[in-house]
């Protein structure tokens, strides 16, 4: 009978051990493998996901990962059993279009005592040094990535262009060791492999960071569109309050004084009037500041610098108030340096600037005086304008220049004010290149200080080229002219008036008849020409916008018939951007005025053009 044994050969026993302590060995340099690369694939999830809830810096997130790849693998391969006793890993980097790199990040094994290792150069006689800062030829790492095993792996991005190099100097295994890994294949994997982790997350950095700035852009222009929102909000909610104030006296004084049966004596008659006159300059003042601010916050405000005589405009500015000063019993003063006799300027904008700064100390100062005082600081001139009145509180003085900021105090008192004229002050000063301070102490007064520079990198013109520009532009500033002239009849001078609206074609036909002129009125193209068959008028007042033609086409048509050429003409339009007068006085015109019309203003320009003498004046 036959019998089997259940024990294993001894032969087969001892052939069998080897091939099984090959594969544990194996085995065992596998999980080294994987458990080491989980690991950094780990550790560089977790920074990822970290900087998806940050924002860091580029620079700052490639330096971490570069960081944590090194101190991984210098983790992994010190807690092997590699008896890698001394080994370096680092990483090179370079910018474009150079031949070098430089190891920027090193991490090594403590054996090393902070002493660098040799990178063989096979195919060279000459070693490499791995430590920081240390440069390293391209040439030399390519040969390094293809010799065998490599030493070098580079750290490309989809497009195949390089972020740098992973490198390392490895010392001998000791022959204990040698069966685990032949050759170091298994380290030169576990090298290549963190160099594709390494690559792959500082693409989806890249990536991220990508994402964050366009995020961080769209929230931006979200928080900027919010922003601009609101200040159109404000602007709007402050522009309707400013102008239904003067606009409820307009209308309800005209209202009462029209109010059948209502027969007011004739002071009351003359207060209403005159509140109705000073709302619509109020109106005007803030359209006019509107309008200002709106062409300065769109760069489209240009100035012309010109030389300006100082003392004369500070006297013209001071001549303008001197009447406001006198109704509150306010003394003026003006105190000027007498070495100060120009200045290159924009003398319109220059008057405005000022005239801004003393209508608020007058306005805020009841008993005392008010002056202006012009001194020169090294390049600079500064116009200060003081006051003996209220004050501002230091929390006032922060918000002072914001458009549309009024002291609380001074709107439950019913001082009137648009809010913008600080806030014009001050950019006209900085588009001359100066600047607005104030120094004020409640119920002490205040001091703003406007400081110019004297000169300006611009083509001067004569002083008289100033005065006769401003002479012009003033047509469309908020003050009309205040000083009436003495009244001298001139009934044989005929004026031809084309004017579309019937109301200010009233207003003008009264006031001109008053001052002693022969009006004729026409609202046509149509119709001027036909009055133009049986009147030879001294001046043709000419409106832009009628029914059935453009006015300016109709001053270039009679610019073209002779016996018409000569005739001044003089518009009279609601077109008050700056740009408007010199697109006028292109086609032709005489002279221009701004609606709404400044009568004394209208008077004497006629009288300049009708050779008529020019002592008529305002009611």
């Amino acid at each position: 009978m036959q019998q089997y044994s259940s024990l294993p050969d001894q032969n087969s026993l001892i052939d069998a051990t080897p091939k099984l302590l090959t594969t544990i060995e194996q085995l065992r340099a596998h999980l080294w493998l994987e458990s080491g690369l989980n690991q950094l694939q780990s550790r560089l999830n977790d920074y990822l996901l970290s900087a998806c809830n940050t924002v860091p810096q580029p620079g700052a997130a490639q330096a971490e990962i570069f960081q944590t790849v090194l101190n991984e693998i210098n983790s992994t391969v010190n807690g092997s059993n590699l008896a890698l006793t001394n080994f370096a890993v680092g990483i090179a980097l370079f910018q474009p279009q150079e031949t070098f790199a430089t190891v920027c990040y090193v991490s090594h094994s403590p054996s090393l005592n902070s002493q660098p290792l040799l990178l063989e150069v096979l195919t060279a006689e000459k070693k490499l040094l791995l430590k920081l800062q240390e440069v390293i030829e391209l040439e030399d790492l390519e040969h390094l990535e293809n010799q065998q095993p490599p030493s070098a792996w580079r750290l490309a991005d989809d497009s195949g262009s390089i972020m740098g190099w992973l490198l390392i100097a490895v010392a001998p295994l000791s022959s204990a060791h040698e069966s685990l890994i032949e050759s170091q294949a298994q380290l030169t994997q576990f090298m290549s492999r963190s160099a594709n982790y390494c690559t792959t997350a500082l693409l989806q950095l890249k990536h991220i960071l990508s994402w964050q700035q366009r995020y961080q852009l769209l929230s931006n222009s979200n928080q900027d569109l919010e922003r601009t929102n609101q200040l159109k909000n404000q602007f709007l909610a402050n522009t309707s309050h400013e102008i239904r104030t003067p606009l409820s006296s307009i209308i309800g004084f005209t209202h009462l004084l029209l109010a059948p049966g209502f027969e007011p004596t004739k002071e009351r008659q003359q207060e209403y009037l005159s509140i109705i006159q000073s709302s619509g300059k109020h109106l005007l003042a803030l359209i006019n500041d509107i309008l200002d601010l709106s062409k300065i916050e769109a760069n489209q405000l240009e100035v012309q610098c010109e030389l300006v005589d100082v003392p004369l405009l500070c006297m013209n500015v001071l001549t303008l108030v001197k009447e406001k000063a006198a109704n509150k019993g306010l003394k003026l003063c003006l105190e000027l340096e007498p070495d100060i006799t120009t200045l290159v300027a924009d003398p319109l904008r220059l008057k405005q600037m000022l005239l801004n700064l003393i209508f608020n100390a007058l306005k805020f100062t009841s008993e005392g005086s008010v002056g202006l005082r012009v001194a020169c600081k090294g390049i600079f001139v500064h116009f200060t304008v003081w006051d003996t009145g209220t004050g501002i509180s230091p929390e006032n003085q922060v918000q002072l220049f914001q458009p549309y900021f009024q002291i609380a105090k001074a709107v439950a008192d019913g001082i009137e004010g648009t809010g913008l004229g600080l806030a014009v002050t001050q950019k006209l000063a900085q588009i001359h290149g100066g600047s607005v301070t104030v120094e004020s102490e409640v119920n002490h007064g205040s001091r703003f200080t406007l400081a110019l520079p004297l000169k300006q990198e611009v083509e001067v013109g004569g002083a008289g080229e100033a005065e006769e520009a401003a002479e012009a532009e003033g047509a469309g500033e908020a003050e009309f002219s205040s000083f009436p002239l003495p009244f001298t009849p001139s009934s044989s001078v005929e004026i031809l008036l084309v004017e579309n609206d019937l109301p200010n074609a009233d207003l003008m036909q009264i006031y001109l008849r008053k001052l002693g002129y022969q009006v004729t009125w026409v609202k046509k193209a149509t119709e001027m020409w036909e009055a133009l068959t049986q009147l030879n008028p001294a001046v043709i007042l000419m409106d832009v916008y009628l029914a059935d033609e453009n006015g300016l086409n109709l001053v270039q048509q009679l610019r073209e018939h002779q016996q018409y050429r000569t005739i001044p003409v003089i518009v009279q339009t609601a077109m008050a951007m700056k740009s408007d007068r010199e697109t006028c006085l292109a086609a032709g015109v005489n002279d221009y005025i701004s609606k709404p019309i400044d009568l004394p203003l209208l008077a004497s320009l006629v009288a300049k053009y009708s050779k008529a003498p020019k002592s008529i004046g305002g009611e």
